[in-house]
């Protein structure tokens, strides 16, 4: 029976306290009636002294130091207050999305969404690979070990051809070690990139989140204005269908001429023509929803009507500096640009000779009953070095393509602030800009009723045509339609603002 003892069990916390442990170890044979198992302790200390080295190399690896840029975040400069400041307060996109869409279809919708759409899953996958790849890369601090054995099957021949060293022609077993010091700094460098990918790709999930919210906030509007816009269309259509009916009365009786009744007609015919449209429409937005809920195309439930829907008062923007440390898509750009800058420490390092410490331990013998007897050990340990000789322009070349890499991704990261400033200035100019349309609007179609009340009253005394009726309908039609739009706009402006503004971030 072979059994471990250990005199003293201690925690290791520095490397005199690490050593004194490893010397306490005694390894003893028990059981002398059983097959000898000679173990080999004369050269205890020996290995010792090999684990000693190997300690020492977490102080070489810390001593060294790392090649290429250190990340720094670009200085960025941004304005006191957005140009179109609707309000001083807290951004609206520290509300969580349920606070600012109260509709409870709208909700279901969305949750549905975020647990089904396939993109938003692709995306959450992906961070899983990629936090997956960061663990391989943190591998490469610690030594790579392999362990092979070998039992030739047709029996031996011969001993060892150099003493110590096992063939192919021996029982053997022997476990491998290359442990890279990373002097220059590459592995860190690598783990600095997989690091700052892994937080892109991240921020890309966070991102897919934001948009899945609001395409299907405005997708959801767009139901309700295609629903309204219908309603308008038959009333139009039926109101069309009876002034022809009339007309045709009035033809007959030689009261209207033929020119009238085509107008009328043709009306009538615009409205059958604009229902067909809106009826496309309303399956076509329902079969996109669908999409982005992760179903097959279905029936959209609907709740609370278009006019009715409820939407804060106030919509504080914030402070442009904020945007910075809100907006999924600069974040991940920003990470872009470390991951980017990281790879140029990896490409600089890559054209310096890597230092590492190899060797390998075994036991072999030609019989198997000696494999474990003494003088059966073999192993060589030592300093490895390798370096590029004949490739060491072309790794020049990689570095400069590293180097042009990262300047890509500067000029990528201040094309997405400026983007993103676009957007939220955008989305606020929308929003103070339709509150006066809306008033406007709802102003013309009261008059427009007015208007339509009054072209009847004066048809109906013999006054005026009908074709006074006529421009009247098809005038509070179309502003009725104008009215309905402006509405949908108004809420997917400011869908679109806290979208702009990073919805959903919470300081």
């Amino acid at each position: 029976m072979l059994y471990l003892k250990l005199s003293h069990w201690v925690t290791v916390v520095d490397s005199a306290t690490y050593f004194r442990w490893i010397d306490t170890i005694d390894m003893r044979y028990v059981g002398s009636d059983e097959t000898p198992l000679k173990i080999y302790l004369s050269r205890k200390r020996h290995y010792s002294c090999w684990i000693r080295m190997l300690w020492l190399l977490p102080v070489l690896l810390i001593a060294g130091c790392a090649m290429g840029p250190d990340y720094l975040r670009p200085h960025i400069d941004t304005a006191d207050k957005f140009r179109i400041t609707q309000m001083e307060g807290q951004s609206i996109a520290n509300l969580p999305w349920w606070e600012l869409l109260r509709d409870e279809k709208l909700q279901q919708l969305i949750n549905q969404a975020l647990l089904e759409n396939k993109d938003l899953k692709r995306a959450v996958a992906s961070v899983d690979e990629l936090q997956a790849r960061l663990n391989i890369v943190h591998m490469d601090f610690l030594p790579q070990m392999d362990i092979n054995a070998n039992a030739p099957a047709f029996g031996t021949l011969g001993g060892f051809l150099r003493p110590g060293f096992a063939t192919p022609f021996n029982y053997f077993g022997q476990t491998t070690l290359n442990w890279e010091m990373d002097i220059w700094g590459r592995i860190r460098r690598s783990n600095e990139a997989a690091r700052a990918d892994l937080m892109a790709r991240e921020e890309n999930r966070r991102a897919i989140i934001l948009m899945l919210i609001s395409a299907v906030a405005q997708s959801y509007f767009d139901l309700l204005q295609f629903d309204i816009q219908l309603d308008i269309a038959h009333r139009a259509l039926s109101s069309w269908e009876e002034s022809v009916a009339i007309s045709r009365a009035q033809l007959q009786g030689g009261i209207i001429s033929r020119l009238d009744l085509d107008q009328f007609e043709a009306e009538r015919a615009n409205a059958t023509a604009r229902v067909a449209e809106l009826e496309r429409k309303v399956v076509q937005k329902e079969n996109e929803l669908s999409v982005l809920l992760g179903r097959n195309p279905v029936s959209i439930a609907r709740g609370r009507p278009l006019t009715e829907q409820v939407i804060p008062l106030e919509v504080p923007a914030g402070l442009p500096s904020e945007l910075l440390q809100r907006r999924p898509d600069i974040l991940q750009a920003e990470q872009a640009l470390a991951a980017a800058t990281a790879r140029i420490g990896v490409a600089k390092a890559a054209r310096f000779p890597k230092l590492s410490i190899t060797g390998f331990l075994g036991v072999a013998s030609p019989a198997l009953s000696n494999l474990l007897l003494s003088g059966s050990e073999f192993g060589v340990g030592g300093l490895g070095l390798a370096g590029p000789l004949l490739n060491a322009q072309s790794l020049g070349f990689e570095q400069r393509a590293a180097e042009a890499q990262a300047r890509q991704a500067l000029a990528q990261y201040e094309q997405t602030i400026l983007i993103a400033f676009k957007e939220v200035e955008d989305a606020l100019i929308a929003i103070r800009t339709v509150n006066d349309q809306l008033k406007a609007q709802r102003k013309q179609v009261e008059a427009l009723h007015s208007a339509l009340h009054v072209a009847n009253l004066r048809y109906q005394g013999g006054i005026t045509s009908y074709v006074d009726v006529l421009l009247a309908k098809r005038n509070l039609f179309d502003a009725e339609f104008s009215l309905t739009a402006t509405h949908r706009f108004h809420l997917v402006s400011v869908v679109q603002l806290y979208k702009a503004l990073g919805g959903g971030w919470i300081p």
